[in-house]
C-alpha cells in the first residue's frame, strides 16, 4: 500500500524518505502538544496565549511581575494584543497592575489566583505528557530518545541560532 510519504518522496527525487519521515513525525508531534496545551488551557478557563503569558511572569521568579512591553517583546506579541491579553487577565483576577517606581510604566504581576491557575494547568499539562510518553515508551526508551533528540536540536541551533526555550502560542 501506498502512503502520503511514498508518493511525496517519489515525486521529490532526491529526498531521503527516512530524513522526511522523521522530520512529519516531528512536525506532526508538536502541533499534537500544542492540542494537547491548548486542550488543557481550556480546561482551567484560560486560551493558549494567556497560559504563555502567565507562564513568563512565572518564570520572571518573585515578585512574578514584568512590564508589558518586556511581555509583548519576550511573547512575540505587538502591544495591541498584550494590552488585550492582560486586560482579559486582570479580569479573571489572574494579574494585577502594580505602581512603578520611575512613575512611566505600569507593570503587571501574578496575583495569588493567578500564580494557582498556572500552578493547576502546568502538573495537568506535565502528568499528561509524562503519561503519553510512558505508555508509548520504555525508560530506557525515553532518555535514548532525549539523547538523540538533544544531538539534533543542537546541530539545528549551529546552523539557524538558538531557539527559544518556551512555547510561544500564536492566537490572541
Amino acid at each position: 500500500m501506498e502512503t502520503e510519504l511514498s508518493r511525496w518522496v517519489a515525486d521529490m527525487p532526491g529526498v531521503d524518505p527516512l530524513t522526511e519521515a522523521a522530520r512529519q513525525r516531528i512536525g506532526r508531534m508538536a502541533r499534537l502538544f500544542d492540542r494537547l496545551l491548548t486542550q488543557v488551557a481550556a480546561d482551567n478557563e484560560l486560551t493558549a496565549g494567556d497560559w504563555a503569558a502567565l507562564s513568563a511572569l512565572q518564570r520572571s521568579g518573585p515578585p512574578y511581575q514584568s512590564s508589558p512591553t518586556a511581555l509583548y517583546q519576550q511573547l512575540g506579541l505587538t502591544s495591541g494584543t498584550m494590552s488585550v491579553r492582560l486586560a482579559r487577565l486582570a479580569q479573571a483576577g489572574l494579574v494585577e497592575s502594580v505602581a512603578a517606581a520611575d512613575g512611566r510604566s505600569k507593570p503587571v504581576r501574578l496575583t495569588p489566583l493567578g500564580q494557582e491557575r498556572w500552578r493547576t494547568a502546568t502538573q495537568q499539562r506535565t502528568a499528561r505528557e509524562h503519561q503519553l510518553f510512558t505508555d508509548a515508551l520504555s525508560s530506557e526508551n525515553l532518555k535514548d530518545l532525549n539523547v538523540l533528540l538533544g544531538r539534533l536540536l543542537g546541530r539545528l541551533e549551529t546552523e539557524f541560532g538558538q531557539a527559544t526555550r518556551h512555547d510561544v502560542p500564536q492566537d490572541t
